[in-house]
Parts: C-alpha cells; sequence; structure tokens
C-alpha cells in the first residue's frame, strides 16, 4: 500500500474518530433555554440533576422573548424553559415544540435595596421616588405584570416617566440592587433566600398568574437526556427547590 494511501486512511480514521467522539459528548448532554427569572432555581436544579443522573446541562440564560426569537432563528436549544405559557404555545401550535407544562408560577414582589424603607400599596400611589425599575414588558412576562399592577392600581401613569427598563428581570433586580432605580418590582426568587432590603409581596390579584412553561424543543425529540431532565423538573425534589425560592407549583 502506497505512503499516501497509508496517509489517507489515517486521516479518515482520525476524523472518524473525531465525530464520534463529539456525539458521544453530545449524546450526555442536553441544552436549555431559561427565563432569567430562574437562574438561581435552575443552576440548584440543574447541579441536582446533574449529580443523579451523570447527565451535563449547557443553560442559556435571557428574556423570554429574546430566547423564543433566538428559538425561531434556528438556536441549537432542546429545551425551553419560558417566563410565561404564550411563547411555548405559540412553539407548540407550529409544530417546533411539544410535551408543554407549567413547572413554576411567578410571584411579583416590591423591593428596594435600602432595608430603611416601608414598602406598601401606599408608597406606589405617592410616587416620591425618581426612578423605578421594571422588566421590559415586551420581552419579559414580569414586566407585562407589573404594568398590570400599576394599570389595576391606577399608578401607572404617575410612574412611566421614571420608567427605568431591564432587559429581563434579573437586569431589573441588578438597577435596584446598585441603586440605579431606588425601588422596582422584582421577581419573589431573586430575594426569596436572604433578608437584605425591604419589601412588599403584591397581591395576587392584581395581576394575572405568571405561569411559566417548559417544553421540549424539536431539536431534543431525540435526545434522552433532555427527556430526562423534563421529568426530573416535575419529581418531588425539583418541586422542593422551586417552592423553596419561592414559586408556587401546580
Amino acid at each position: 500500500m502506497s505512503c499516501m494511501r497509508l496517509m489517507f486512511l489515517s486521516k479518515t480514521v482520525c476524523v472518524l474518530m473525531l465525530g464520534l467522539s463529539v456525539s458521544l459528548v453530545q449524546a450526555g448532554e442536553v441544552r436549555i433555554a431559561v427565563a432569567a427569572n430562574f437562574t438561581a432555581a435552575m443552576k440548584e436544579i440543574a447541579d441536582d440533576f446533574e449529580e443523579a443522573s451523570g447527565y451535563r446541562t449547557v443553560i442559556s440564560f435571557g428574556s423570554t422573548g429574546k430566547l423564543y426569537a433566538q428559538i425561531e432563528n434556528g438556536a441549537p436549544f432542546e429545551v425551553f424553559l419560558a417566563a410565561d405559557q404564550r411563547r411555548p404555545e405559540l412553539l407548540e401550535r407550529k409544530g417546533t415544540a411539544g410535551a408543554r407544562f407549567t413547572y413554576a408560577v411567578g410571584k411579583l414582589v416590591l423591593w428596594s435595596s435600602d432595608a430603611e424603607q416601608v414598602l406598601n400599596e401606599q408608597v406606589l400611589h405617592e410616587g416620591e421616588f425618581e426612578k423605578f425599575a421594571i422588566a421590559n414588558p415586551k420581552t419579559a412576562p414580569y414586566g407585562v405584570g407589573a404594568v398590570e399592577v400599576m394599570r389595576n392600581l391606577g399608578v401607572y401613569e404617575t410612574w412611566k416617566p421614571k420608567l427605568v427598563r431591564g432587559e429581563n428581570i434579573a437586569q431589573t433586580y441588578q438597577f435596584v440592587a446598585t441603586g440605579n432605580a431606588q425601588l422596582g418590582f422584582v421577581a419573589l426568587a431573586q430575594i426569596a433566600l436572604n433578608d437584605k432590603g425591604s419589601r412588599w409581596t403584591v397581591p395576587e390579584s392584581l395581576y394575572s398568574p405568571i405561569r411559566q412553561d417548559a417544553v421540549m424543543l424539536k431539536k431534543g425529540e431525540d435526545n434522552p437526556v433532555a427527556r430526562a431532565l423534563l421529568a426530573y423538573l416535575k419529581s418531588d425534589a425539583a418541586r422542593a427547590v422551586i417552592q423553596r425560592y419561592g414559586y408556587g407549583t401546580e
């Protein structure tokens, strides 16, 4: 056999082995798009899932609207954990997703990093602060809920000129935490495990339930790790974590 032919065969074997190696790595992982409000809870759930299963999770966090747009544009996600029901339902209708279920019910909190503040409904009626943070209602369901609360209390027009809109609820939290906004509507999950600042838990009668749906995307249908993750999200262990971060479960 000629040297040229041996070199060709050697390179072919290397390429095949590399391809097999990549396939084996990918077979043991799942790529997940996760709404920003669920960041802390998902990190804990992912760690527990990885330890229990031996699988690997690759997670991208962001606003539900932006993640949805990425999925529509072909992003390689296999599972989508949204902050609403609308986007997963749209994907389901288009035939690009299925197996949809509610994994958490979010709650809104009026929050200030200043522990000396007394926060309640009256604060919203007084409108004395200079900057008020909410998530962008165009991309983040928690922003939709925040606007709904203010409209129901008749204070939206008062606060509208003072609103600072975060790209997602994580950025909204940062605006308040750093003092760039004196107060704002954040997710209870973001502050459930600490006593920093001051808070008022918004009555759930003031906004529509923030039901957050998980859905299997088309790219994950043949991935057993994606199926295992969605099953784990329904487990008692995962539900206990979700509830500890201040979410409701159904």
